[in-house]
């Protein structure tokens, strides 16, 4: 970072692994953030020569922040919440315990199973959940009841909901109730709320792929760090993403 450069608050502080923009951005909002002394305002702009405090911590930006990337792949079990909050004692961050300071790329539901990202680097998080990007996630649901014959088509041309259509998807019926879907998009609730509209109740989502990342063997509960052609991957499909100044 140049002397004379400015950048965003936000930036600045996913930039020292605190947090990504969006929970930097809650924290300003909560008057959690002071500059030099000063409550930070949304839009506030800093120079390295700034002192950046969070609760009374001052903030770092790291030297070698590149080097220091890493991405996690971890199987999130049932009812582990994909926050940071640390009043909630079921976040994904305290079950993890990991020794650096992590948090998720994006969520999975609190009922929902399987692949989560989680990183040290808020950039990485801004460029994956990115909606102009288009990664595909790969989810298996089972319903309640038997699945109709012209289900899967019916899901995969889009749903109405949340006063909007669903994203033409891939859906693919494995058995009587069990289905496998591909999204690009990233809804609340999304799989859950489509299959409401035709009658169903999903009893297990599991999420299986993201992007070229596959869950595979890994046990629930457990984590992996990326491997080095991952993450060379990973970072050849995120080129075209530009960062937000």
């Amino acid at each position: 970072m140049q002397q004379e450069e400015r950048i965003s608050l936000n930036k600045y502080i996913s930039a020292t692994g605190y947090c990504s923009r969006r929970e930097a951005d809650k924290l300003i909002d909560q008057a959690r953030v002071a500059v030099n002394g000063n409550i930070a305002l949304a839009g506030t702009r800093v120079s390295p020569s700034d002192k950046i405090y969070i609760d009374d911590e001052l903030l770092k930006v790291k030297r070698s922040a590149k080097n220091d990337l890493f991405i996690m792949a971890f199987n999130k079990p049932l009812n582990i919440t994909s926050t940071t909050d640390e009043k909630d004692r079921t976040n994904i961050i305290r079950y993890i315990n990991h020794p650096k300071r992590i948090f998720p790329i994006g969520r999975l539901d609190k009922d929902s199973e399987g692949l989560i990202f989680l990183t040290n680097n808020g950039d990485i998080v801004n460029k994956i959940l990115r909606a102009g990007n288009e990664h595909e996630k790969e989810y298996i649901v089972t319903v309640n009841k038997k699945l109709t014959p012209d289900f899967a088509a019916k899901m995969s041309k889009g749903v109405h909901i949340l006063n909007t259509t669903t994203l033409p998807c891939k859906v693919r019926q494995l058995s009587g109730k069990t289905f496998s879907i591909i999204l690009t998009q990233g809804l609340n609730r999304q799989i859950r709320r489509m299959c409401e509209v035709f009658g169903y109740e999903v009893i297990s989502l599991r999420r299986i792929r993201i992007m070229h990342i596959q869950l595979g063997n890994l046990p629930t509960g457990k984590w992996r760090y990326l491997s080095e052609p991952e993450m060379n991957t990973l970072m050849q499909m995120l080129e075209s993403s530009k960062n937000e100044v």
